[in-house]
């Protein structure tokens, strides 16, 4: 190719370049112009629901938040007091999940250790067994095939075994010392404490801290209730029913009063008539007891014979030798409940889990300090997450939609998105996290439209009045404008 050649071919080039530039221009300003023309009227349809929803006889003496974003171009569609604090309840978990996946990846793993000081001679510990705690909230769980109790506890077993274990002169030492001893964040209130939903956290966790509570009831309304048995076995407490027997259909109204670390507690409140084995769900006081006492029946019952069992705080361990390292499920599979099922437990071990891993340490207010520095660092101020615990379960609770839909936007940019997005719910065809506390009924998450646009999502009512279905469906009924 001559000179003469090149020019007519970068002439040409160029025309060719302008050209395709024009058309991506004009294709941009068409996208811009239908986005407009399609986002003003379901702009102004979520204005009327509002007005709609804000006139109900419910909301009254209540408060919307509302915050709806554009999630590709960060559009902000329509806020109605999006800068508002208000008690969130388990859309919190949004908040700690994503803050979770990012502060200790999706692939972290909890460690319990199995190890024992002494000697070994002749098949006989001369020494005690420890199990080390590193706050595993599925350890005992059922809703994984490794981690059930007796898969937990066999394998306990045949790890003895193999190091010629067969039996323990000294102790079995559940060791919880890398966390703190409170095991209740604050602020959570006193109906909720002693009930599976309410359950505390520690270094040693056990069949998520929760167990059946199976109760008889009479055949008249006014009849005592009586308490059949437990699943599993509740080791040292004692439950006195106060419990009475009320109308069939009327359904589960009963509620256990049991404080971290008591012996004793008490179950009030009613279930329907001519129940034969209704069950409630209670949260263990004390769950590294449970799970110490449980090993401890299982040694017994192949003659290993332990001394006794019991529960160490102390910061500072001997040195010992270990048998197994524990290992959970990967973190991305914990959340994955976390968000489906609102374990609240799981929550509060995330909180405490990054305190340990930062400073070594698991404590509730530290693990809620680096959180909310964490936000901070990307935009959302303290301000707006005023969080007491990792689930959204305390009243004392206050979060911003605006701050919500942050949380849900930096999500979206995440390597760990899909888990994230994998673990909401779907209600009302959308996929969100919902919660529930009295008076607050709240959702966030995501929804495609028909058109494709898709849109990033919080709403919160705090202190409506009437039935929580009622207002539900009239949340449901804001929604729906972005189908």
């Amino acid at each position: 190719m001559d000179d003469q050649d090149g020019v007519v071919a970068g002439a040409y080039c160029n025309r060719q370049i302008s050209y395709h530039m024009r058309k991506f221009c004009w294709v941009v300003c068409l996208w811009c112009c239908w986005n407009a023309a399609t986002a003003q009227p379901v702009r102004e349809k979520l204005r009327a629901a509002v007005e709609k929803l804000q006139n109900d006889s419910q909301m009254k003496h209540a408060i919307l938040g509302l915050s709806v974003w554009n999630s590709l171009t960060g559009e902000k569609v329509i806020e109605v007091n999006a800068q508002t604090g208000l008690a969130p309840a388990s859309v919190q978990k949004t908040i700690t999940s994503a803050a979770a996946l990012e502060m200790l990846g999706p692939d972290y793993r909890y460690q319990t250790i199995l190890g024992y000081d002494g000697s070994i001679e002749k098949g006989t510990l001369h020494g005690n067994l420890y199990i080390i705690g590193g706050g595993d909230p599925s350890l005992g769980s059922w809703r994984f095939d490794s981690t059930g109790g007796e898969q937990v506890l066999n394998g306990w077993l045949h790890v003895l075994r193999q190091n010629n274990i067969l039996r323990i002169t000294g102790d079995i030492i559940g060791h919880n010392g890398k966390w703190e001893g409170e095991t209740l964040p604050g602020g959570w209130i006193w109906d909720d404490i002693g009930n599976y939903y309410g359950a505390g956290s520690s270094a040693l966790n056990w069949h998520e801290n929760q167990y059946d509570l199976i109760l008889r009831s009479g055949n008249t309304i006014g009849d005592s209730v009586v308490i059949t048995g437990t699943k599993p076995r509740l080791f040292g407490i004692q439950l006195e029913s106060k419990l009475v027997s009320a109308a069939k259909g009327s359904g589960d109204n009963a509620y256990i009063y049991l404080p971290p670390l008591a012996e004793r507690g008490v179950v009030r409140g009613t279930i329907p008539v001519d129940e034969k084995a209704f069950t409630i769900s209670g949260s263990f006081p004390d769950p590294s007891r449970q799970l110490l006492a449980a090993l401890h029946q299982k040694l017994d019952s192949v003659a290993a014979s332990p001394a006794r069992h019991w529960v160490s705080w102390a910061r500072e361990l001997p040195t010992l030798k270990t048998l197994q390292a524990y290992r959970s499920p990967a973190l991305d599979s914990l959340n994955y409940f976390f968000m489906k099922r609102s374990i609240n437990l799981y929550g509060e071990v995330f909180l405490k889990t990054i305190a340990y891993e930062k400073t070594g340490y698991g404590a509730m207010d530290k693990g809620l300090e680096l959180v909310r520095e964490f936000w901070k660092d990307r935009g959302i101020e303290p301000a707006a997450l005023r969080m007491s615990d990792g689930s959204g379960l305390s009243p004392q609770n206050r979060v911003t939609a605006d701050a919500l839909v942050k949380v849900l936007q930096y999500a979206r940019g995440r390597p760990w998105f899909r888990y994230y997005y994998d673990a909401l719910p779907v209600f009302n065809q959308m996929k969100l996290k919902s919660g529930t506390i009295g008076g607050a009924k709240s959702f966030a998450g995501y929804h495609t439209a028909k058109d494709g646009t898709m849109y990033t999502v919080a709403i919160i009512v705090n202190n409506y009045d009437g039935s929580a279905s009622g207002i539900v469906k009239k949340m449901y009924s804001l929604l729906d404008e972005l189908k």
